[in-house]
């Protein structure tokens, strides 16, 4: 079972809500505050920080660098650039384990995380 925190600044339930529908039984999700998301992953708690902002960085990823680092942290969208598989696909393969990405790419983001956390991990 692959444990997920969802932090970020906004849309946390609709985050949460559309990791359970990909994941399914694969997966445990919790939504927490920015520091509780980040310091699960820290701690061993959680596999994998994902959040949400009106950036893409700022709010969705800002706790996690802090206290995850910055090396383990990636942006995936910003305003009027939205994600892309490989982007996904290398930052989780450069052992990537918190995502940020704009809440306006919700519903294209969380597929390419999700595929790349559960189908890519062995490759």
């Amino acid at each position: 079972m692959v444990r997920i925190a969802v932090g970020g600044a906004i849309d946390k339930p609709k985050v949460a809500e559309a990791i359970k529908r990909i994941g399914g039984e694969r997966v445990q999700v919790e939504i927490m505050s920015d520091i509780e998301a980040a310091m699960a992953v820290k701690n061993g708690r959680a596999d994998y920080y994902i959040g949400a902002c009106a950036t893409g960085g700022g709010g969705a990823l800002a706790m996690a660098m802090a206290l995850i680092g910055a090396t383990k942290c990636a942006t995936l969208s910003m305003p009027g650039r939205p994600p892309k598989e490989q982007d996904v696909v290398k930052a989780f393969k450069e052992g990537k384990v918190a995502f940020g990405f704009t809440n306006d790419h919700i519903e294209i983001a969380i597929p390419m995380i999700m595929n790349a956390i559960l189908n890519v991990k062995g490759d």
